[in-house]
């Protein structure tokens, strides 16, 4: 596989010139000191130098050398603990977090810059540092300020870090159904007590401490999901003086052997009467733990692009080097022996739609991660509110389809190495197995298309759809007619989802299958939708440009490409959507 390098100057364009970041960070008070163009550019390229130097060369090495348990002790693949160790030490695991707890405090726009690049690095690798700051977040917004004290500088400092203990053998995306207990102790401690699966980073040898969050039931919990209590669990017990006491009583019981993702220890973590601390109020667990789980959600869709622009820069390099038969038009090298593969027209069309999806892909969630800086640090309410419905809204999308496409651009890089896409020397066959995971976890894509649909748009009637609508229609009324080629099909998709959307609406309503019956192409509507209001932007930025760097040629070439090959793909998908649920019930249970 080609060294990796981050794409900066996409970064920078993104940042900058499409969404002019700088002018949002001056209105908002807390930014307007901490932030600025000079500031974000100085982070980033030091970011893509510590990953690309220190992170990138193990993602080979540690898919191969994997994790390894040994009575309860998980140890991490060769030259994983120093890599951590660096990170650490350029305070990347803190670089959204609170100043306050000892965080950079950079606004999440940048922190999604960053979290693209260590997991373009090494996904296995970037799994440690994220849940980390998802945990950190549930602890800064929901603890007591003696938990937060005792806690978070070490977290965000990455002496010590995090893990999110939800799933139990018999209880998957049904949370109501744990059995994880919770006993109250006479110094406010609790006791817990239970076992949880498919926990990400619950041991390893990076740090001295590890701090689980821990869904469980109290005593008197009322049934179901109303009855969760979150509570903050460690690896070794903290005494009074910030110091490190006596190990708690919990312990690994194994790792899982995965298809991909090797170097990320995936734990059996049972806890055994073990200390732990209500983290926000009793049976509310699951408001504190979504604000980690929504923050991993939108981690998780970058994840998902992360691996398409890894997977795109070894494919493009290749098929520029990569000599075989001639062009359709004739030689274009006569002097070789054939000419490279980039010059036929399917190469080119599996490197033009992974350049279309991780490019817009990147927009979308840096235009998602701008919600999220709005709605925390903005001082006008009603900004504030929009804002966090467009999140609500947003948020399942970049989760799944983020990784949908993350899974296609992937695919296509390994179909343009051909035979040596499929053997491990090139990388692509890891990359393929690695970004499997990330439309299973935290929520699976199934499950992301159900809450868009189901709570998001048939939930709000429609209204959470509305501010997203009528923003793209306000871009689209005021451009400029040298856009006209990007905004009318822009339009068109828009008036289709429009459609799409009332048609859900009035389904649902006399219909319960209907929602999950549309839901995941509805979401894939939605996202190709998403994704050519991105491309409208950005076409608007490179504008004008094009003659005056390759850079905006191309951005402008990739654009016309996404709205003459791809966003084609909403009709099929909206017909699939009308078609009903009628067709999914045809046979009994007996018959499949």
């Amino acid at each position: 596989m080609s060294e990796y390098k981050a794409p900066l100057r996409d970064m920078r364009f993104v940042l900058n010139e499409v969404f002019e970041v700088s002018r949002l960070w001056a209105q908002l008070p807390d930014l307007a000191e901490l932030v600025d163009e000079d500031t974000a550019a100085a982070i980033l390229e030091e970011a893509g130098k510590v990953t690309a130097s220190c992170i990138a060369p193990l993602n080979r090495s540690g898919d191969e050398g994997g994790c390894s348990w040994n009575n309860g002790a998980v140890k991490t693949p060769e030259g994983f603990l120093a890599a951590y160790q660096t990170y650490a030490e350029g305070g990347w695991v803190g670089v959204g977090g609170s100043p306050e707890f000892g965080g950079m405090g950079m606004p999440k726009v940048i922190g999604v810059q960053v979290e693209e690049m260590v997991n373009s690095a090494s996904l296995s690798f970037g799994l440690y540092p994220m849940l980390t700051a998802g945990a950190c977040l549930s602890i800064l917004n929901h603890a007591s300020e003696e938990l937060k004290k005792c806690f978070l500088p070490n977290m965000y400092a990455g002496v010590w870090t995090g893990s999110m203990c939800l799933t139990e053998a018999h209880a998957g995306t049904d949370l109501g159904l744990i059995r994880t207990k919770a006993e109250p102790q006479a110094d406010g401690s609790y006791k817990v007590s239970g076992s949880k699966i498919f926990i990400s980073s619950g041991e390893h040898d990076l740090t001295e401490n590890i701090i689980h969050l821990v869904l469980a039931r109290l005593p008197d919990a009322p049934a179901g999901s109303k009855g969760i209590s979150l509570f903050l669990v460690p690896k070794v017990l903290v005494n009074a003086d910030g110091s490190l006491g006596e190990k708690n009583a919990l312990s690994c019981g194994s790792i899982e052997h995965k298809m991909g993702i090797k170097a990320s220890a995936t734990c059996v973590m049972n806890f055994d009467q073990s200390v732990g601390y209500l983290v926000g109020e009793p049976h509310k667990g699951l408001t504190a733990m979504f604000t980690m789980m929504n923050y991993e959600r939108l981690g998780v869709g970058i994840q998902g692009l992360a691996q398409g622009e890894r997977s795109y820069q070894s494919a493009a390099l290749y098929a520029c080097d990569r000599l075989q038969s001639r062009a359709p038009t004739g030689a274009q090298h006569p002097d070789k022996a054939a000419d490279p593969i980039i010059v036929h027209p399917d190469v080119r069309r599996m490197l033009l739609t992974m350049k279309a999806l991780n490019e817009g892909g990147r927009a979308f969630s840096s235009y998602v991660a701008l919600q999220l800086d709005t709605a925390k640090y903005c001082e006008d309410a009603p900004a504030r509110q929009r804002a966090q419905a467009l999140v609500s809204l947003l948020t399942p999308i970049a989760k799944a389809f983020l990784t949908d496409m993350g899974l296609e651009t992937t695919l296509h890089g390994q179909m343009v190495f051909g035979g040596h896409g499929y053997i491990r020397e090139w990388g692509q066959e890891q990359l393929v197995r690695d970004v499997r995971i990330t439309q299973i976890y935290e929520g699976t894509n199934g499950i992301q298309a159900l809450d868009l649909a189901g709570r998001k748009i048939v939930g709000s009637g429609g209204a959470l759809y509305r501010l997203f609508a009528d923003e793209i229609r306000q871009f689209t009324d005021t451009a400029n007619a040298d856009l006209n080629e990007f905004t009318k099909p822009l339009n068109a998709a828009l008036e289709n989802l429009d459609e799409l959307t009332a048609w859900l609406l009035d389904r649902a309503q006399n219909n319960p299958n209907e929602i999950g019956a549309a839901s995941v192409e509805y979401l894939q509507v939605f996202g190709y939708t998403a994704y050519a209001y991105m491309w409208a932007r950005m076409a608007k930025a490179a504008l004008g440009k094009q003659t005056e760097d390759d850079f905006y040629a191309s951005k402008l070439g990739t654009a016309r490409f996404y709205f003459a090959r791809l966003l084609p793909r909403i009709h099929s998908l909206s017909d699939s959507v009308k078609a009903g649920s009628e067709s999914l019930y045809l046979l009994d249970a007996a018959q499949f």
